[in-house]
C-alpha cells in the first residue's frame, strides 16, 4: 500500500473525488494536505486535484503555484518523487515549471464539460503502463483553459523522449482535429516531465473510476500507477 497526499487549495473542488477513488476504490492510504502545510507527511505520491484554485484569478494555477506547500512539492519532484496534477492541478504544474508547456483558453473561449476520448501514447510511464495502446478511454473534461501549448522545439524533444501521455481521439481511437475538444496542439491531453516522475492531464480519471457512474475507464490509470508504485 502506498501513501497518497492530496493537496487542497482554496477553490479545489475535485479533492474529495480523488480521495474517494484512491482510498475507497483503490484501497490506498490517503492524507489531506492543506495548501499552507509545509510538510508532505511522508507521502509516496502527491496529487494536485482539479478545481478553481484561488478562483482562477490571473491565469489558472498562477497563484496556487506560490502556495507554501508548493515549495515542498517542487523539492519532492526534483528529488524524483511522484507528482500528478489533474485539470487545475495540471495548470499548477505548468505554472511551477514541473512539466513543459502551458495551458491556454479553449479555442471557443467557453468552459467545456463533457465526456471525451483519449488514447495513451506510451506505456513507458507510471500512469500509462497498464493502459492498452489501442484503447480509447472515455474520460470527462471540465475546463475553460485546457488548450495545451508548447513551442516546436519543446514538442520535438517531448515526442522523442516519450513525454506525451495522452492525446484526444474519437471513440475508435482516431486522433483528428474533430476529436480535439479545446484546440490543444497535437491533440495533447496529458504530458510528463523529462524524468517521467511528474504527470499532468486535463481529463478527470477520478470521475471515471467507479462503476456506479457507468464508466470506469479512468480506473486503468490508477491501476497503472499502483502496479508500479506498489511493486
Amino acid at each position: 500500500m502506498s501513501k497518497f497526499g492530496v493537496v487542497i487549495f482554496p477553490g479545489s473542488n475535485c479533492d474529495q473525488d480523488m480521495i474517494y477513488v484512491l482510498r475507497d476504490i483503490m484501497k490506498q492510504e490517503v492524507v489531506e494536505l492543506w495548501h499552507k502545510d509545509t510538510d508532505l507527511k511522508g507521502c509516496d505520491f502527491i496529487v494536485l486535484p482539479g478545481g478553481f484554485s484561488y478562483g482562477d484569478y490571473l491565469r489558472s494555477g498562477a497563484i496556487a503555484r506560490f502556495s507554501p506547500i508548493m515549495e515542498k512539492v517542487i523539492e519532492f519532484a526534483n528529488k524524483g518523487g511522484y507528482v500528478m496534477g489533474v485539470c487545475n492541478g495540471f495548470q499548477i504544474l505548468c505554472e511551477a515549471g514541473l512539466v513543459p508547456g502551458a495551458l491556454l483558453h479553449n479555442n471557443e473561449r467557453k468552459f467545456i464539460c463533457k465526456n471525451v476520448y483519449i488514447k495513451a501514447q506510451t506505456n513507458d510511464t507510471l500512469v500509462t503502463s497498464a493502459v492498452p495502446a489501442t484503447k480509447a478511454l472515455k474520460i470527462p473534461i471540465a475546463h475553460g483553459e485546457g488548450k495545451y501549448f508548447a513551442d516546436a522545439e519543446t514538442l520535438k524533444q517531448m515526442n522523442a523522449n516519450g513525454q506525451i501521455l495522452f492525446r484526444y481521439c474519437d471513440e475508435n481511437g482516431n486522433i483528428s482535429d474533430e476529436s480535439n475538444p479545446n484546440g490543444a496542439i497535437e491533440n495533447i491531453a496529458g504530458v510528463c516531465n523529462a524524468g517521467k516522475n511528474v504527470f499532468g492531464m486535463m481529463p478527470h480519471p477520478e470521475r471515471a473510476a467507479d462503476t456506479t457512474l457507468s464508466n470506469s475507464d479512468g480506473k486503468m490509470i490508477f491501476e497503472s500507477i499502483l502496479s508500479l508504485v506498489n511493486s
